[in-house]
């Protein structure tokens, strides 16, 4: 009884031991088939977010080339775009591009439009301080007094009349017009600075006649040589006949 006893409990302690190692196994088993399993999720959601970040650069490119293609008409004449203009070609591909030539391209195609941009800038910059600068040069030269002033030296550089001259011109039109570039006689027509009659011949000296006191100083200048020689004669015959 006693040996199978011992037996028994061999038997017993056996078989605890082989449950034992059993369940240990399982127990390993099931850790692994759960680490796998959730490995295998990471991977499906790294590949999710990869597809998300894939599709946000595909849409970020397509953006950067529509400001791209706005940015170059917009520059157009102004300034050099060609880097410009090869950096939109370029990005032009990008749905054949890998993800990464895309995002490089991208940057690249950023940077030559925030550098067109900037000297596009520049450029109207300076346009508008030159077209600031002749408006106010205008200005100044369409004044009785610029106007008086651009006439002497016309005259002297064109013609060679000196002082004498120039008092007998700066009679002339102070009566012709007051020296205004504005002047108009209603009743006959005659126009600017000169008094031509009518206006528009003045055009042969150009096409802002109208407007531009140095434009009628020129064709005037021109018009008393031809018809008189000097100012002096054009203001003697204006003093005896009223017109000239």
């Amino acid at each position: 009884m006693i040996a199978a006893a011992v037996v028994a409990t061999g038997l017993v302690a056996g078989t605890g031991f082989t449950v034992q190692s059993a369940l240990a196994t399982q127990a390993r088993i099931d850790a692994t088939t759960s680490l796998g399993e959730t490995s295998g999720l990471r991977h499906e959601q790294l590949g999710a977010y990869s597809t998300i970040a894939a599709a946000r650069t595909l849409d970020t490119a397509a953006d950067t080339l529509t400001v791209a293609n706005e940015t170059l008409a917009e520059v157009g004449g102004k300034v050099d775009a060609s880097g410009l203009a090869a950096s939109v070609a370029s990005l032009g591909e990008y749905r054949t591009l890998p993800i990464d030539s895309v995002v490089d391209l991208t940057k690249q195609t950023r940077t030559e439009v925030a550098r067109a941009a900037a000297a596009a800038e520049e450029f109207d910059r300076v346009q508008a301080a030159q077209a600031q600068a002749a408006a106010e040069a205008l200005a100044r030269a369409n004044t009785p007094e610029g106007a008086k002033a651009t006439a002497r030296e016309m005259a002297a550089a064109k013609f060679g009349w000196g002082d004498a001259q120039f008092q007998c011109l700066s009679q002339l039109w102070q009566k012709e017009s007051g020296w205004s570039y504005a002047a108009y006689n209603a009743s006959s027509g005659a126009t600017g600075i000169p008094q031509a009659l009518p206006g528009n011949k003045m055009a042969t000296a150009g096409s802002d006649w109208q407007t531009n006191a140095t434009t009628q100083i020129s064709w005037g200048l021109d018009y008393i040589q031809r018809g008189y020689g000097t100012p002096c004669s054009a203001w003697s015959h204006s003093q005896s006949m009223n017109w000239y």
